[in-house]
This record gives C-alpha cells, sequence and structure tokens, in this order.
C-alpha cells in the first residue's frame, strides 16, 4: 500500500479504490458574463483560469512531475517496508492498521469534499472576499468535524480492527490483534491531516497554484523512508517474536510525521497565495448545508468502495492465517497483496491519470457549449491513446511478472517463496489493468456532465462482483491460492464494471466512436499478447539459469526490448494509427 490519499483525482491506496471520485478542475473561465464580471474582483483562480496556453501546460508539467516523483519515490518506500517487516505477521498488522485511516477519511469526506464542496469553493473564488470567507469556513468545519471523527476512532482502534482484520489473531504475536491496534493508535491521527492537506490544497488550487499538492506527498514518502531505513540499519528485522514496543513506536510515529508534515508543508504557500487564514463560525446561510445535501451520491459511493474493501481485507488477511497454519512457504495474505497491486496500479497512475488532467477540462467545456459529438471523440480519443501504452503495460505485467516483483521486493525480511506469491497476484491483477484504466477515462465523461449516480450504479456492480468472486476464490481455492483468485476477481470486477459504464454512456452518447474505439482496442490487445509472447519466448532460456536481482534485470531489458520492437512493428502491421502515431511523436521529440 503505497501512497496515501492525496484529494482529487489521484489513487488511494490500491487496495482500497473501487472507483476514484469525482476530478477537480480548475475554471477554465470567469464570471458568465460582462455584467457579472463587473460585479466581481478577480482571485488569482480567476487569472489563472484564463490564463494563455503556456501557462497551463507549465501547470500541468508541474503537476505531472511531481505525480511521477511521488510514484517513484511511494515505490521505493513500498521495497523498504517489505525489505523491513516481509509479507506476513508484522507486515499485515502493520498495513492494516495504516489503512484504516485512509478508509475512514474516505468514508466521512474525502469525496463529499472533491465532488461538492471543492467545486463551489472554486466558484466562490472568483470573488476575493467570497472566496476566503467560504475557504475558511470549510477549513474551519473540516478542522472540528474531523477532530472530533479522530478522537473519536482512536478510542474505537480495537473496534476498528476486529471489523477490518478479525483473523489477524490467528498468527504469532507480531502479527496478532494487540500488535494492530498499538499500529492504530499510532495511525489515526492521520485523519486528521488528511483533511488539513485536501481542503488546503484545493484551496491552492483554486487560486492557481497547481504544483505544491502534487508535490508535497514527495516528502511524506521522504519521511517513512527514512523511518524504515532507521528501522532497518538500527533493528535489522521484527524478531523471533514479533515488533517490540520499541519498533512499533518507531514505525508508527514515522508513518503518521509523513502525513503531518505532508498537510503543514501547504501552509507556507497558502500564505503565499495572500489568503488569510482565520477561523470563522458563520455557517447558517453559508451554503454549506445546501451543499451537503448535493453529496448524497458522493457519500454512497464511497459508502459502496469502503464496504468492499472491508470485505476484501479480512478475505486476504483470513487467507495469509489459513496459508500459515497450513503451512504454506510465504506470506498468502494482506501484504502481497497489497504489494501486488500498487505495483500494478503504476501504468495507471502515470499514464492515464496524466492524460486525463490534460484533456478532462476539454470534455467540461463540450458538455458547457452544447457539443456532446465533441465529448464523444474527447472519450474515444483518450481510450485509444492510453490504450497504446496500457495495453502492453498490462501484458508486460503478465509476463514479466515474477522478474520485477523478484527485483523489487526480494530484500531483507524477503525471500524467494514470498516473491513467488506476489508474482502469481500480479498475474492475477496484470490483465485488469485494461478495463481499469478504460473505466476510469469513461466514468470522466459522467463527471463532464455532472452525473454522479452513475459512478455509483457501476461501483455497486464492481464492489459485489468483487466481494462475491473474492469470498468464491476464499473458499475453494487452496490457502496459498486464494489472493491469486481475489486478483483474478479484481480483474473480473472491473471487466463488469466496464461493461455497465459502456453500456450506460452509450445510451447518453449514440455514435460512431464507439465502434472505432472497440476495434482499435482489439488490435491493441492482439499485439500486445503477441508481443508479450514474443519478450517471453527470449527470456525463458535465461530464466532456467538461476534466479537473483541481477538476473532479472537482464530478463527484463532484454525481454522488454523484444516485446516493445514487436508491439511497434504489430501496430504497423495492424494499422493501428495510435501506435504509429506515438512513435512519430517520440522520434520527434527525442531526435530519432
Amino acid at each position: 500500500m503505497a501512497e496515501e490519499y492525496r484529494g482529487a483525482d489521484a489513487e488511494t491506496r490500491p487496495l482500497g479504490v473501487i472507483a476514484d471520485a469525482p476530478p477537480v478542475v480548475p475554471p477554465t473561465h470567469g464570471p458568465a458574463s460582462p455584467a457579472l464580471a463587473g460585479r466581481h474582483r478577480r482571485t488569482p483562480s480567476a487569472a489563472a483560469g484564463t490564463g494563455s496556453g503556456a501557462g497551463l501546460l507549465r501547470a500541468g508539467l508541474v503537476m505531472a512531475a511531481g505525480t511521477v516523483l511521488s510514484r517513484v519515490t511511494g515505490m521505493l518506500r513500498t521495497v523498504l517496508i517489505v525489505a523491513a517487516l516481509g509479507t506476513a505477521g508484522a507486515a499485515d498488522a502493520y498495513n492494516v492498521a495504516n489503512t484504516i485511516p485512509n478508509m475512514l477519511f474516505t468514508l466521512l469526506a474525502g469525496g463529499a469534499l472533491n465532488a461538492v464542496f471543492v467545486p463551489r469553493m472554486i466558484r466562490a473564488m472568483r470573488d476575493e472576499r467570497e472566496g476566503e470567507a467560504y475557504a475558511n469556513r470549510l477549513l474551519t468545519l473540516t478542522v472540528l468535524v474531523l477532530g472530533v471523527v479522530t478522537v473519536l476512532a482512536w478510542l474505537a482502534a480495537p473496534q476498528l480492527i476486529r471489523l477490518t482484520g478479525g483473523h489477524l489473531d490467528g498468527a504469532d504475536a507480531g502479527r496478532g490483534y494487540a500488535s494492530a491496534v498499538t499500529f492504530a493508535r499510532y495511525c489515526l491521527p492521520q485523519i486528521f491531516f488528511y483533511g488539513v492537506f485536501t481542503v488546503v490544497g484545493q484551496i491552492l488550487n483554486a487560486r492557481g497554484r497547481f504544483g505544491s499538492m502534487m508535490w508535497t506527498p514527495v516528502l511524506n514518502n521522504v519521511v517513512v523512508i527514512a523511518t524504515f531505513a532507521l528501522f532497518i540499519s538500527c533493528t535489522h528485522d521484527a524478531g523471533p517474536h514479533g515488533l517490540s514496543a520499541a519498533q512499533t513506536r518507531l514505525l508508527g510515529i514515522g508513518t503518521t510525521l509523513g502525513i503531518v508534515v505532508q498537510a503543514a508543508c501547504l501552509f507556507p504557500y497558502l500564505r503565499a497565495s495572500g489568503l488569510r487564514i482565520r477561523p470563522r463560525f458563520d455557517w447558517r446561510g453559508s451554503g454549506l448545508r445546501q451543499d451537503a445535501r448535493l453529496a448524497r451520491w458522493t457519500l454512497l459511493f464511497a459508502l459502496v468502495n469502503q464496504v468492499g474493501y472491508t470485505v476484501v481485507v479480512n478475505l486476504t488477511v483470513a487467507a495469509g492465517a489459513a496459508a500459515e497454519r497450513a503451512g504454506a512457504a510465504g506470506g498468502a495474505g494482506y501484504t502481497p497483496y497489497g504489494n501486488a497491486q500498487t505495483l500494478w496500479i503504476l501504468p495507471q497512475s502515470v499514464i492515464t491519470v496524466s492524460l486525463m488532467t490534460a484533456l478532462f477540462p476539454r470534455m467540461c467545456r463540450a458538455v458547457a457549449e452544447h457539443r456532446p459529438q465533441d465529448l464523444r471523440e474527447q472519450l474515444s480519443r483518450s481510450l485509444r491513446l492510453s490504450g497504446v501504452a496500457i495495453v502492453p503495460a498490462a501484458f508486460a505485467l503478465l509476463c514479466f511478472g515474477p522478474q520485477l516483483t523478484e527485483l523489487m521486493f526480494r530484500h531483507g525480511e524477503t525471500g524467494s517463496a514470498d516473491v513467488s506469491v506476489m508474482a502469481r497476484v500480479l498475474a492475477g491483477f496484470s490483465l485488469g489493468l485494461i478495463p481499469f484504466s478504460a473505466q476510469y477515462v469513461l466514468l470522466r465523461g459522467f463527471y463532464a456532465m455532472e452525473d454522479t449516480r452513475t459512478p455509483f450504479l457501476a461501483a455497486v456492480w464492481i464492489a459485489a462482483v468483487n466481494a462475491g468472486l473474492s469470498g468464491a476464490a476464499y473458499l475453494l481455492l487452496p490457502a496459498r491460492w486464494a489472493v491469486v483468485g481475489m486478483a483474478l476477481a479484481y480483474t473480473l470486477a472491473y471487466t463488469v464494471g466496464l461493461a455497465v459504464t459502456a453500456l450506460r454512456l452509450r445510451r447518453r452518447l449514440s455514435g460512431a466512436t464507439g465502434r472505432i474505439t472497440a476495434r482499435t482496442y482489439g488490435r491493441l490487445i492482439a499485439a500486445g499478447a503477441v508481443a508479450g509472447g514474443a519478450g517471453l519466448a527470449v527470456t525463458r532460456p535465461l530464466a532456467a539459469v538461476g534466479e537473483g536481482a541481477g538476473l532479472a534485470a537482464l530478463q527484463l531489458a532484454l525481454g522488454g526490448a523484444v516485446m516493445v520492437a514487436a508491439f511497434v512493428g504489430l501496430g504497423r502491421l495492424l494499422r493501428i494509427h495510435e501506435v504509429t502515431a506515438a512513435v512519430g511523436t517520440l522520434r520527434t521529440r527525442f531526435g530519432g
């Protein structure tokens, strides 16, 4: 579980993600008419909204760079956590406890803030006085509500651990219930700082300061990396009887300190933006009550996500405990499931999210200007452009999962059996990247049309299928294979969700672009499958030589080169225009 909540349009801990919250887009125009314009004093956000394309491009590049660096440091953080704690026992206790704050924040406030309150604040920011007042009211309300929630959650830590990881008792003391409760006591204050980070970061976005919210999570990762590096250097491992009180305290405080730093580092940027921070309790008549009513679909959306999440966490923890009791080699529970998913989601985070950050404002303008054909074309273009990278990435994860997990995770407490389990789980997830990415893109069409009900209905299908099939995997498969079956359940759930979403979107936006996109994806999948097979065939003789990070890196380099060359060649042979265009763009950019 590599990274923490970042607000709008960012991936949360992958295990808890059924679908994502509505994206928040900076304003792209000023007041609606010249008459209204005369009544408003323009704020930095309004100025940013009417800036040049070059200014928006620079802002986009800053955000993209921050996202990439955040993912890189997040992956390094995950590698160190696995090296320090392994994939079972103490690792499960730590990961379950450290996931609860994210789950509670997303359920109680995260989705509503992004879907309703933040867009309202962006509109309010067109007038300097009104925008400052609304921002201070929202920040005051968030601090008070989440402060109370944090205290109550801290007091209820034992019950929360029972709810999300009830099977932790089935193993040794380092993995047990008491260890997870202790970790939860240290981690639950993160709820409060998630809220502060989200509100302050979105205030900055609304005022045209886009980069800070993308870059400060890097500091969070750096703090956690330093914490686990210190743990490894001082203690080496969790010991035969699990983590000591001092070790638990170090990891718990260090993890929460990362979230504190992430939130605190936004305040200098907030002061520099010119907004005066002061408590405001004049909520009556401010519109906050009406905004809360508008958030009902988003709150239901979050509730469905977290119910599905809780079911899967319990099943993965139970599968891990059962595998350990059966004497299976390697951790086969919650931690390997989450680590494989963290690696799996990287292409989506870097490619699809960055692409949609650039294209979503155009979709919103197409809807606002009543141009449904343009919205259809933008959706089709987004799917085809992202598919050029996502489809081969999915087949690469399927074909080279053992080498990737060997290179990334076989360090410290993690042995070959642990890596083998993660590789199998990654294979279960791999092809699910295609429907997951496509679902992400299609939901943007509904969000552009200000429809949050349809994403909720899609989330219900995904959560139900995922929970049902995961339960079947737990009951029917051998304990050491149960988490692999749950990864396949996740893939199938998103395939069903994509079908439901695409059908509903087709009813709203009829046209020929769907057939064009389907043909393109058929060719991309065919090219990806053949290219992946070619890369696998080239590296198979090396796999028989032995194992180790050096050999895994060699296999990845050789197999990856063959796969890329084969995919590009097949793309041309099958006349996939997007592949040819992408190669041409890269040649132009890098002087090829």
